[in-house]
């Protein structure tokens, strides 16, 4: 079991020089792994449409040459670039005719950027590549939007060799477009947001148990999520199709860049807290460590509402 972030850091009270390593050692501190440069400045996957070629591959050695801990690099999705603003069909649940030729020629040309910086930063020693998809919500039950998900995520990833690619859907569920076209392509993990999407563990419960599963459950709220929500999450995801913890790992739930650097610390912390105790055997000093009174598991450590029964969230065998 392990820990790790999923989206972006807020700047730590530091010089602009310095944030990079401040991320770094907080994380280092917190016992995450893999660690990341924070998307802090340019790092920022969001602004990847003004990148030069090789910026990824800086950005990561940047990271690297900081730590002995596995450092991976964040890149977006080329389905979510190609439904930026200024692409029709933006700001709502896409229609047949919203797959544009313009916008599959688009989206394609992102994947290839993407592709070329995946190769580069493979070849480079980067152990892990995070692909994120913020737009997976609107592909829906459209096989238009469905095919040309798929067709992008096999232009990025058929073929890569020498670092381990996930795929990570945030900002909503995309359940409703099914497994067989969020990973169609040959991803060896998925990490998934439960909290502005609990209905991504649909996502979760039916994936092969080789594949590795990050979730997402550490809210971008000021307060945190109760530790024993993300063991349960945690537990839950090693539970289905044989999984085991040693394919699971925690993460955070949408952006933290608008928390104070006290309120991201503090969670770090209770990210890697989670993971340490995730991986415990049971025990007297995991009882102690937990409150059973904190978790409802039917509250769904995800969405805050009370959620379907885990033996309702899809097959596991």
């Amino acid at each position: 079991m392990f820990a790790t972030l999923l989206s972006a850091l807020p700047m730590p009270p530091v010089s602009l020089e310095a944030a990079v390593e401040a991320v770094i050692r907080a994380q280092e501190d917190a016992g995450l792994e893999p660690i990341t440069d924070g998307r802090l400045g340019v790092t920022d996957p969001d602004r990847f449409v003004g990148w030069g070629p090789g910026t990824a591959v800086r950005n990561w050695k940047r990271a690297a040459a900081l730590t002995n801990r596995a450092v991976k690099q964040a890149l977006p999705g080329p389905y979510s670039l190609g439904r930026r603003p200024g692409s029709r069909g933006e700001g709502g649940r896409a229609a047949a005719s919203d797959a544009t030729p313009a916008r599959r020629r688009r989206t394609l040309a992102f994947a290839e950027r993407l592709r070329a910086e995946i190769d580069a930063l493979a070849a480079a020693g980067c152990p892990q590549v995070e692909v994120e998809e913020s737009q997976g919500h609107l592909i829906g039950r459209d096989e238009s939007e469905r095919r040309l998900f798929r067709e992008a995520h096999h232009v990025l990833a058929d073929g890569v060799t020498n670092t381990h690619l996930s795929l990570s859907i945030v900002g909503g569920a995309a359940s409703e477009a099914g497994l067989e076209t969020i990973l169609d392509a040959p991803y060896a993990s998925l990490a998934v947001d439960l909290i502005s999407g609990p209905d991504n563990w649909h996502l979760v419960t039916p994936l092969a148990g080789d594949r590795g599963v990050i979730v997402g459950a550490e809210s971008a709220r000021a307060i945190d999520e109760p530790k024993e929500v993300l063991l349960w999450a945690a537990h839950y995801a090693a539970s289905t199709r044989g999984r085991g913890p040693n394919r699971v790992g925690i993460g955070s739930a949408g952006s933290w860049a608008n928390l104070t650097w006290e309120v991201a610390v503090r969670k770090m912390r209770l990210l890697g807290e989670a993971a340490r105790l995730a991986a415990m055997p049971p025990g007297a000093e995991l009882a102690r460590s937990l409150d059973p009174r904190a978790v409802d598991a039917r509250r769904a450590a995800m969405g805050h509402d009370t959620p379907a029964s885990p033996s309702n969230r899809g097959g596991e065998g």
